[in-house]
């Protein structure tokens, strides 16, 4: 019994101390070395010192007595106070602040404004933007295009999950990650993009990452990327390290210059979105893979801005031109237009199976909890049906009434088929003062967009207009940019 009780004891330790915490019980009973890391620790070296627990280098370790090991055990899980952070080296801590300097000097500096928007008030949102008092705003830049994230069927399917199942994955993919809520998930989407298999990722960021990285390596291949494609893609395309070609932004002929120049003995991938975040544009996405399959490559389709929003079934643009069997990869996400956080691709099995065996972004890192899954294919289903249908079409009449009225207004909006209405400044401070006196004076908020997210000279106000504002909504909008812009002298020309 007494055996039983020191075994006990010292486990219990062991689990606080930062030096055994990763050892095993039998290599703290029996190791030669056990003083070596004892004297190192602050509280068993101090014990040690008194005589209250010896440790031999050569047997087992020894406790003087219940009463001694009590106190030693409160010692040990006795909270510690903390130290004082250590500074940076100086030479450090100059260079990065050098770097914030030069953010706030140019006006590219990002601050994040705190919303806590309103399930049942969308879309609006408390804002912060007195000290002292939260205040309602209308929202004109969410992602949520659709309102998804609080639609009830959503909702009860999350909520149910958790309550089953609790709020986290519990461990990777392929080490207790995986439910069968992930399972269906993949299903769901691979049935929705007409492909054999789909796999999903904490976000499309890392979907597109980890698939064009490990995919460029994997097939050693030349890899062709439109010149607005999203962050995610280049840093996907450029940790592949292998030979990138840039053509200009949805231009054929350029594309067509670039391949006819390219290794013929060599794999290709051509990488481009259908809708562009932030100008708002659409490609050509059956002649871009029409042009790449004549030079033996093989397409990736970025639809995240357009899963949801487009098609039949809501499977994206590809899908609304009746295209959607010519590309070869398909990205999504589940974060925008379906309402939750993660990502996708779909394709082939075999190059399914390829990014999950080889893709570090997917085998290193925590999987999606159930309950996003379980909402997830909730919300595809949604909007699959013919409730999905309907809301798309009151999200279209919204956002074209929206551009005629800001066209209407002579406010200098960008030229673009989608569903995002890009209003255009051209200068980061501008853009930036523009937002706040929208929201400080008018309570709307919309983001101002600077760099790198555009390039300089192009700074912008993404505005989305969904199924929840209503053309008085948008006729304050008017009113207020009207008031901003003749305030700022803002242009109401677009000059690049």
């Amino acid at each position: 019994m007494a055996s039983l009780i020191k075994t006990t004891a010292i486990a219990a330790a062991m689990r606080k101390c930062p030096f055994l915490s990763n050892e095993t019980l039998s290599f703290a009973m029996n190791s030669r070395s056990m003083s070596t890391f004892a004297k190192k620790c602050p509280v068993m070296s101090k014990l040690m010192t008194k005589g209250v627990v010896t440790l031999p280098t050569a047997s087992k370790v020894k406790v003087e007595s219940s009463d001694e090991t009590a106190s030693a055990l409160t010692t040990l899980n006795a909270p510690t106070q903390l130290e004082e952070a250590r500074p940076l080296p100086p030479n450090y801590d100059a260079l990065l602040k050098e770097k914030i300097d030069t953010k706030k000097q140019d006006s590219t500096y990002r601050t994040f404004r705190v919303l806590s928007r309103t399930a049942e008030k969308k879309p609006y949102a408390m804002a912060r933007i007195t000290p002292l008092d939260d205040e309602d705003v209308s929202v004109w830049c969410s992602n949520d295009y659709l309102g998804m994230s609080s639609h009830p069927t959503v909702t009860e399917a999350v909520i149910g999950t958790i309550n089953r199942h609790g709020v986290g994955a519990g461990g990777t993919r392929s080490i207790a990650g995986t439910s069968h809520y992930h399972v269906e998930l993949e299903d769901t989407l691979a049935k929705l993009h007409g492909k054999e298999s789909a796999l999903a990722f904490t976000s499309c960021y890392v979907a597109n990452d980890t698939t064009l990285q490990t995919l460029g390596k994997v097939l050693n291949a030349e890899i062709y990327s439109d010149q607005g494609n999203h962050a995610s893609m280049i840093t996907g395309i450029n940790n592949s390290r292998m030979p990138k070609f840039v053509f200009r932004h949805n231009d054929l002929d350029h594309l067509r210059e670039l391949l006819r120049e390219g290794d013929p003995k060599r794999m290709k991938i051509v990488a481009f979105e259908s809708v562009y975040s932030m100008t708002g544009t659409m490609s050509p996405i059956e002649e871009m893979c029409d042009l790449a399959h004549e030079y033996g490559a093989i397409t990736f389709v970025d639809e995240v801005h357009a899963v949801g929003l487009y098609g039949y079934h809501g499977a994206g643009l590809a899908e609304e031109r009746g295209v959607a069997h010519k590309m070869d990869i398909v990205s999504g996400t589940l974060g925008k237009a379906y309402g939750l956080v993660g990502g996708y691709i779909a394709s082939t099995g075999i190059l399914v199976d390829v990014i999950r065996s080889y893709g570090s972004g997917l085998i290193f890192t925590t999987s999606i909890p159930p309950s996003t899954a379980a909402g997830a294919v909730a919300s595809i289903n949604v909007l699959a049906q013919e409730e999905g249908r309907e809301l798309r079409r009151t999200h279209r009449a919204a956002y074209t009434l929206l551009r005629e009225k800001l066209l209407q207004a002579g406010l200098p909006v960008m030229e673009c088929p989608s569903h995002i209405v890009p209003v255009h400044i051209g200068d980061a401070l501008k853009a930036k003062l523009c937002m706040e006196m929208l929201l400080n004076k008018h309570k709307i908020y919309v983001q101002a967009i600077n760099y790198p997210t555009v390039p300089r000279g192009s700074e912008l106000l993404r505005f989305v207009a969904t199924p929840f504002h209503t053309p008085q909504m948008m006729d304050y909008l008017i009113t207020a940019l009207d008031d901003v812009w003749n305030a700022l002298d803002l242009t109401r020309s677009i000059q690049y």
